[in-house]
């Protein structure tokens, strides 16, 4: 989830958001000057609070819709990074339980802020089961089996948002600080790549990016990267264009380009792991 989704969706559902929030207007769109004056990990409680008092305590149920959506996918996130760092024995290196531990509270952080901003009106977390009915009995017991599922999981999100941000087009700050942040997302998507490279077996060729279709070994979680195999952008057929040493590969053609996932995509892979 990325705080400025959320905006840009809760505005294609009231058009008159930013009536709303003026003259707090001007912070939203013009978020990226204080950007570096705050922390990052304040920014979603700033935005959360200028929601509420645009609508006063009762947000409108077209908005809730929005933010609940959201609050579903950061529970499942939170809570499978949060499992995985109390399983007994699951991370024993010291360098890839801090890694991971940075990544689950990127996610408890996003929970408390979409908590933060629907108060009474937050859903409350789904039951998981992050075997997925069995397919990966062993996500919290073996870590290759988990690293696997972060893989797919960090590689949807670095999808879902990408397929959101071209509806920040018209807002110049908000999508330099939102790409910002996609950038971030992406370094976590590459670094638990790195990760499983470094492991070996079925992943010992993975690339911190995606390349052709599914290059994670499990078949499992094809939906995720479905399209990611395409080579054609703007109309150009990629592999025709000439490399240093020939004609650019079809892996290399995948490789440049992270394409885009719905958020249909996105609702049908969370529903893998979520029980009730």
């Amino acid at each position: 989830m990325n705080v400025f989704k959320v905006i840009k969706d809760i505005e294609n559902a009231d058009l008159e958001i930013y009536e709303r929030l003026n003259p707090r207007r001007m912070v939203i769109r013009t978020i990226s000057s204080f950007g570096s004056k705050i922390a990052l990990s304040s920014l979603p409680f700033v935005v959360s609070g200028l929601l509420r008092k645009a609508y006063g305590q009762e947000l409108p149920q077209k908005i809730v819709d929005v933010l609940n959506f959201a609050l579903t996918l950061e529970y499942l996130e939170a809570e499978f990074y949060t499992k995985a760092l109390a399983a007994n024995g699951l991370i024993t290196n010291t360098t890839a339980k801090d890694a991971i531990t940075v990544i689950r509270d990127h996610e408890n952080q996003h929970v408390d802020f979409l908590k933060s901003a629907l108060g009474a009106k937050a859903v409350a977390k789904p039951k998981f089961d992050f075997t997925a009915s069995g397919t990966f009995s062993d996500v919290f017991s073996n870590y290759d089996t988990f690293l696997a599922i972060a893989n797919a999981l960090e590689d949807t999100g670095v999808r879902a948002y990408k397929g959101q941000a071209g509806e920040l087009m018209e807002n110049d700050n908000i999508l330099r600080y939102a790409l910002n942040i996609h950038s971030v997302e992406a370094r976590h998507a590459a670094h638990i790549r790195q990760m499983r490279r470094a492991r070996g077996g079925v992943a010992a060729n993975l690339k911190p990016w995606i390349t052709g279709s599914n290059d994670t070994g499990i078949s499992a979680v094809d939906p995720i990267y479905a399209n990611e195999d395409n080579k054609i952008q703007a109309d150009i057929d990629i592999t025709t264009l000439n490399g240093i040493n020939g004609k650019i590969s079809t892996g290399a053609a995948t490789e440049s380009f992270d394409e885009p996932l719905s958020k249909d995509a996105v609702l049908e892979i969370a529903q893998l792991f979520i029980v009730s």
